[in-house]
């Protein structure tokens, strides 16, 4: 088990650099960076001074090191709109990100994991077919029409929820739907697949058999060994979550890392750029580490050589 977790670690870090790599690459591919930060009416003496003020006259792998040696202790430079340093930036606005993406997690798995469960024991009755029809209206309606609807219905004809904003447990109830919705239906779809099977396997029949509860037989011994892809889908998707979702937070003017990723793509912060896409990988890649090293306490059946 250690010498597994340790090469997961490994390919972890692995990954991470490469990801590096990559952002750093596309920077430059994408243009002088300076052209892109300095207003039209910059003279050629300012652009040169800038050029050489951010380190871009020096090597490719001078500029990398420089990048990733900074990276790593979290200095990923200033802001070039906000002039202060990205990670404050990023720490101000993923309290926001963090509550709402909270709260459409709670959303979702409060809804989809039961609904799931149960469609999957009434397989093919009515329940079933209700469940299996939210969970394509999840998958159908896309995130800023229904955030639209939710704002035109409870916002503007009964005038019982806050347009946009954060501050009150009001204004989180629309994102939190409109957020949640989706991941809901993808949670119910799990969940009754992985139930389905796992109710058709011999041992659940054989405890059918023997007599034991019904509901035991169910949320006992099915739901446990039904977790890991539950578990899979729904740790991606707080990860997805976590990371700003950028239609949800703008639709209504929520000040959340997806946000801040708009704004500074359009304000040409690449700094702020990169460091959002390196964060954000971040937490896949260690994610998906810890899923993997959770299987294992789950599910006593599998071993890790």
């Amino acid at each position: 088990m250690k010498k597994y977790i340790f090469n997961r670690l490994l390919q972890a870090l692995v990954c991470l650099l490469l990801i590096t790599i990559i952002v750093f690459g596309l920077t430059h591919l994408s243009g002088d960076p300076v052209m892109l930060m300095v207003t039209p009416e910059a003279t050629p003496d300012e652009i040169e001074a800038m050029r050489v003020s951010l380190g871009l006259k020096e090597p490719l792998y001078v500029q990398y090191w420089r990048f990733i040696s900074k990276a790593v202790i979290g200095d990923f430079g200033k802001s070039l709109r906000w002039n202060i340093a990205c990670l404050d930036i990023f720490m101000d606005r993923f309290p926001a990100t963090i509550l709402l993406g909270s709260a459409a997690m709670f959303f979702s798995a409060i809804l989809g994991i039961p609904i799931g469960i149960i469609s999957a024991v009434k397989n093919g009755k009515l329940f079933d077919s209700i469940g299996k029809f939210f969970a394509l209206l999840g998958q159908a309606m896309p995130a800023f029409w229904l955030g639209i609807m939710l704002m035109m219905f409870f916002a503007v004809r009964l005038r019982v929820l806050p347009t946009s904003g954060m501050g009150t447990w009001q204004q989180l109830v629309m994102p939190t739907v409109t957020l949640g919705w989706v991941f809901m239906s993808s949670l119910t779809r799990m969940t009754r697949s992985a139930m389905l099977d796992v109710l058709d396997s011999e041992y659940i029949k054989m405890a059918r058999t023997v007599g034991v509860p019904a509901n035991m037989v169910v949320w006992k011994q099915a739901l446990k060994n039904a977790l890991i892809p539950i578990i899979t889908i729904g740790a991606l998707n707080f990860i997805i979550l976590l990371n700003g979702t950028v239609i949800t937070e703008m639709v209504f003017n929520w000040p959340g890392v997806g946000r801040l990723v708009v704004e500074a793509i359009f304000a040409r912060d690449y700094p702020v750029v990169q460091m959002c896409v390196l964060i954000a990988s971040s937490l896949f890649v260690f994610t998906n580490l810890f899923v993997d090293i959770l299987y294992a306490y789950i599910d006593p059946r599998i071993r890790y050589s």
